[in-house]
């Protein structure tokens, strides 16, 4: 294996530049902690952003892959495959819905639900009724349409006209129905803003949602890339409001960090994306199927809902002491099971705050330019949350 410093070089000679990552190099992890090729330990906070469900190396999930691996990786879409099968009977028992379609990726399946919500219209004769209503601040994706979507013009810049979606405040329910017409097709919706600052939906907003869509013929899309697989206390943020969407993205938590994304539909929407109109490659292969009935299995069986919504508490109460004893330089915290954030005052520089953690063994992520994020994996005990909240602490400290 090349030295850090050789692998470093090679990084910034051939990989695009795109990304701002700091100079070394993970190793391996176990559980919630990660090391690094110089062996220096870190506690992960951040868990790929809400991707390893189960931490790293979970035993379980590394044997279910090996034995899959050992049977057939790939098919393509011209056969069934038995884990895909029975991974999407669970997620519809799991979410209520009726039908999966699986892709690779939270912005393939943000695409699959607008392509299919656009259609379905299309195939009823209502060719005029195309527009979506999305909301400032939200993140979609970053292909042209979940772009589109998007509510951050950071992330829009540079790219060309994007038509068809209205952006409206969130959480403003009157903003929402003053632009509801007869050309809107759907209203795509975070229960919580994640790339927005972790901004949880206000009290009645998603049920107002529901009640509007239902009066004028749109159709509620929920966007739980970041909130699903149980990362609020419930498989779904929007369970905790008793709402059902008509259609829900999923991704990220769901195969404990093998790619996957799916978009899962009422009964209503199953004829809206007929054979031909829509298509993937990788979606719905046996491996990444098998990861995720290997995740879904465990978070039943070690209660990982329950342990969310207890560990949630806990970092509201932590997290909340915290931004009271240094109010100086945080504004807030906010969230909701195990996804949260401190949002730093605006005088405070959060990229260097976050390097500060780093440098200090704790790994966490910016969210909404000031919010300091936390999305641990589901497994993670009370004392590392613990020993994140004291380097917190230290570092808040510092400052």
């Amino acid at each position: 294996m090349p030295s850090d410093a050789e692998l470093l070089e090679k990084a910034k000679r051939y990989l695009y530049p795109n990304y701002r990552q700091p100079d070394l190099v993970m190793s391996h992890g176990k559980g919630a902690q990660l090391w690094d090729q110089s062996g220096k330990r870190y506690l992960d906070l951040y868990a790929g952003i809400a991707v390893s469900t189960l931490g790293h190396a979970h035993p379980a999930l590394v044997q279910a892959l090996a034995d899959q691996a050992g049977r057939v990786i790939h098919l393509s879409n011209y056969y069934y495959n038995a884990p895909n099968i029975l991974l999407a009977e669970k997620l519809c028992t799991l979410s209520g819905m009726s039908r999966a379609f699986f892709c690779n990726s939270g912005t393939e399946a943000m695409e699959a639900m607008l392509k299919m919500c656009r259609r379905h219209f299309f195939a009823a004769g209502q060719t005029e009724r195309y527009r979506m209503i999305a909301f400032d601040s939200s993140f979609h994706g970053r292909s042209l349409g979940a772009l589109s979507l998007t509510g951050q013009k950071k992330y829009r810049d540079g790219f060309g006209p994007l038509p068809g979606v209205t952006h409206v405040p969130y959480g403003d329910l009157d903003a929402v129905e003053r632009e509801l017409g007869p050309d809107v097709a759907g209203i795509v919706v975070e229960p919580v803003q994640g790339e927005g600052g972790v901004v949880p939906a206000p009290s009645g907003f998603l049920r107002g949602l529901r009640t509007l869509t239902e009066q004028h013929g749109a159709l509620l899309l929920a966007d739980e890339i970041q909130t699903g697989v149980g990362r609020t206390g419930r498989f779904l943020a929007c369970q905790h409001d008793d709402v059902v969407p008509d259609a829900v993205s999923l991704a990220k938590g769901l195969a404990g960090g093998v790619p996957i994304g799916v978009m899962l539909c009422g009964e209503h929407l199953k004829d809206a994306l007929p054979p031909g109109s829509h298509g993937t490659t990788f979606g719905g292969n046996p491996l990444a199927s098998h990861a995720a009935l290997c995740v879904l299995s465990l978070i039943e069986s070690e209660n990982l809902m329950l342990r969310a919504r207890e560990s949630g508490e806990f970092l509201k109460q932590q997290l909340g002491q915290l931004a009271d004893k240094h109010a100086k330089h945080v504004e807030l915290a906010r969230g909701s099971g195990l996804l949260w954030a401190i949002v730093l005052r605006a005088d405070v520089d959060a990229r260097a705050f976050v390097g500060a953690m780093r440098d200090a063994g704790v790994l966490v992520t910016l969210a909404g330019g000031q919010g300091v994020r936390l999305s641990p994996a589901l497994t993670i005990t009370q004392d590392e949350l613990a020993e994140g909240i004291a380097v917190l602490d230290q570092v808040l400290g510092e400052l």
